[in-house]
């Protein structure tokens, strides 16, 4: 109730201030007032929530394994505008799938969804905590987290309000964590015991695009690698493409591919490539206009590629690793048979990296040095393929795991 009131409160002195941010109000205005009947009235529903791309991606298998076990139809909400169009994207032609915009925890237009469709599980995917999602699913279904993670830069943050998370947590029918430690975690800041259980990380399951060796060649061609070694450096954050510019600097027959976890940080790498005075070309503008001569760089500034550029590196870095982000994925240089290279803020791929580390299957560096050390071991004694496909079907199966325990509960 007191949440409630507040944002009542706040709500008016907000939309003043939208006024000033056209961007800001847009993206709350889309998840405000949207068309609710793209849903099957009446029909029975599971409700999957997400934050963004990533989350989408990790759920595929999850998805999957819910159409196979129930027969209910599935809403999917997201958060960010990029996960809203990487849902649309994977899911709009599947009539069981109906995609939209989260409401922001409005609990007025919850409270329209609930009532215009019947939905029988509310399933939040890693540690996405609304209260007023969770409440209403309380009363009108069941609720589940799934694939949840308590990292070790927000579990300082949980603890100091678990007098608030108590009692939330106490709404919430099952917890699937993904480790040990965070099922700790997640019972010390007040779910019950009873109710957790580790199912392992969804990201194992995750259906990775294949490229045959015609569209890798095609890639190659048009980036006129031809005899150079590629270095893809993927998902970079703001401060990591300084450091990757400069280790590039010491390395022979190589060329560098930056591929930034957020497009609006292109033109920062542009001057940043300026001022190296290394010659550089845009993804886009290479493909509308192939050039002849070699550069030393390409700027990826389009989404949903860096699969594909993984696919054909000889040198692979996940970014989120070098500053303070935590790590993106690394499993998705390893399942094209690459090993990766990653700093040393690894909080939110904590287990994998150690397990990666474990097996001898990447490395962890924590400058320059380290990193044109792990590159020349890459070329002395490169890992096995065999040892990585090991290590994926060790760790499969968490989807499945994940439905068995909601099955149980």
């Amino acid at each position: 109730m007191l949440y409630n009131l507040v944002r009542s409160f706040l709500y008016p002195f907000i939309f003043i201030f939208l006024l000033f941010k056209p961007k800001k109000m847009k993206f709350v205005f889309t998840r405000f007032f949207q068309d609710i009947s793209i849903l099957k009235k009446g029909e029975q529903y599971i409700w999957v929530h997400c934050s963004s791309v990533g989350e989408i991606n990790l759920s595929d298998a999850l998805i999957k394994k819910l159409k196979e076990n129930f027969k209910d139809n599935i809403l999917i909400t997201v958060f960010t505008d990029t996960g809203y169009e990487t849902a649309l994207n994977k899911y709009s032609k599947d009539n069981r799938i109906s995609i939209l915009k989260f409401p922001l925890d409005d609990m007025f237009i919850l409270k329209k969804i609930f009532n215009y469709i019947k939905v029988s599980k509310v399933i939040l995917i890693e540690t996405e905590i609304w209260p007023n999602l969770i409440t209403l699913g309380n009363k009108m279904s069941k609720v589940y987290i799934i694939n949840g993670r308590i990292s070790n830069k927000s579990f300082p943050r949980y603890n100091k309000v678990k007098w608030i998370l108590k009692p939330l947590f106490s709404k919430i029918n099952g917890f699937s964590m993904q480790s040990d430690e965070d099922k700790k975690r997640i019972i010390s800041l007040g779910a019950e015991a009873t109710k957790v259980s580790v199912s392992g990380n969804l990201k194992f399951d995750i259906s990775f695009e294949e490229f045959n060796s015609s569209e890798k060649t095609a890639l190659k061609k048009l980036l006129k690698s031809n005899s150079r070694k590629i270095f893809v450096a993927g998902s970079t954050r703001d401060g990591e493409d300084s450091i990757l510019i400069d280790i590039y600097k010491e390395l022979k027959n190589t060329l560098l591919v930056i591929v930034p976890r957020h497009l609006e940080r292109v033109s920062e790498i542009e001057t940043l490539l300026k001022d190296s005075t290394l010659s550089y070309k845009k993804l886009t503008d290479l493909e509308n206009n192939p050039c002849s001569e070699e550069f030393q760089v390409l700027v990826v500034d389009k989404m949903g590629v860096l699969r594909k550029f993984y696919s054909i590196a000889d040198i692979t870095f996940v970014g989120g690793t070098l500053v303070d982000i935590g790590g993106h994925s690394l499993l998705e240089p390893l399942f094209y048979g690459k090993t990766p290279i990653f700093g040393s803020y690894l909080q939110n791929v904590k287990d994998i990296s150690r397990d990666i580390l474990t097996l001898g299957i990447g490395y962890k560096v924590h400058n320059k040095e380290e990193f044109l050390n792990a590159i020349n071991l890459l070329e002395t004694n490169p890992v096995s393929e065999d040892k990585i496909k090991e290590f994926f079907k060790s760790n499969k199966n968490a989807a499945e795991k994940t439905i068995k325990f909601m099955e149980e509960e």
